[in-house]
């Protein structure tokens, strides 16, 4: 009987001293675990979308505005026309040439600084298109020293007698000034007085640095004035003669 009665007591008191530790640690919080399909993102509270931005109205197109044609009453000077008949001879180019001939005079083409108003060939503007093209001999005068005929095509006469050195970018140009001077007689001012006429030089002191300067070259270009536009109306070439 006394050892029942301890054991019962003994019993007791573990279950007591069990409980005291139960109620004395405290139970901690299961922690909450995220379903596999969810994301870390789909747990915070949803933001309200962006309103979508109202279109526009389209802002009407600016007409384009075509290039400004050139101002009237602006023509070339005498110095400008030349650039533009130069550059025309170096690329042998015959449309553009044509189209600065004087529409009723044409232009006179004089091999030597002496221009032979009753020798030198004239051509219009419809025949100066189709003379590159033209295998026929004309006679242009007489060679400076020799005498003897010039007589060449229109295609060789300009090689030897238009365009004969770089004029365009060797050159040094004047206005309505002679810069080369040979034995032949000038007579440029002559034939084309400055009250009517404008001539632009284009002067080269020497091609071959071996001939010392006696293979100058000039070429003139003679522009009518008609009012303040001009027309071509003469090429004269000059060189160094004997």
């Amino acid at each position: 009987m006394i050892t029942v009665n301890i054991f019962g007591r003994s019993a007791l008191a573990a279950v007591l001293l069990v409980l005291a530790a139960c109620n004395a640690a405290p139970e901690a919080a299961p922690e909450a675990t995220l379903a596999p399909e969810q994301t870390q993102e789909q747990t915070q509270a949803p933001q309200s979308p962006s309103p979508s931005p109202v279109p526009s109205e389209p802002a009407e197109a600016e007409p384009s505005q075509a290039p400004e044609a050139p101002e009237e009453g602006m023509p070339p000077t005498a110095m400008e026309a030349a650039a533009t008949v130069v550059r025309a001879l170096q690329q042998g180019n015959m449309e553009t040439l044509a189209s600065w001939a004087h529409r009723d005079k044409g232009i006179r083409f004089s091999p030597y600084a002496y221009v032979n108003t009753e020798a030198d060939l004239v051509f219009g503007r419809d025949e100066l298109k189709g003379l590159m093209q033209d295998s026929g001999d004309y006679v242009w005068g007489e060679f400076a020293g020799s005498g003897e005929s010039i007589k060449l095509s229109f295609a060789e006469y300009f090689k030897r007698f238009v365009y004969d050195a770089d004029f365009l970018n060797d050159a040094e140009t004047a206005l309505n000034k002679g810069l080369g001077h040979g034995t032949t007689l000038n007579n440029i001012n002559e034939v084309y007085p400055k009250d009517s006429y404008d001539f632009v030089e284009y002067y080269i002191d020497g091609v071959d640095p071996a001939y010392e300067g006696m293979d100058w070259r000039s070429l003139r270009l003679v522009f009518e004035k008609i009012g303040d536009d001009r027309a071509l109306v003469g090429i004269v070439h000059d060189e160094w003669t004997p």
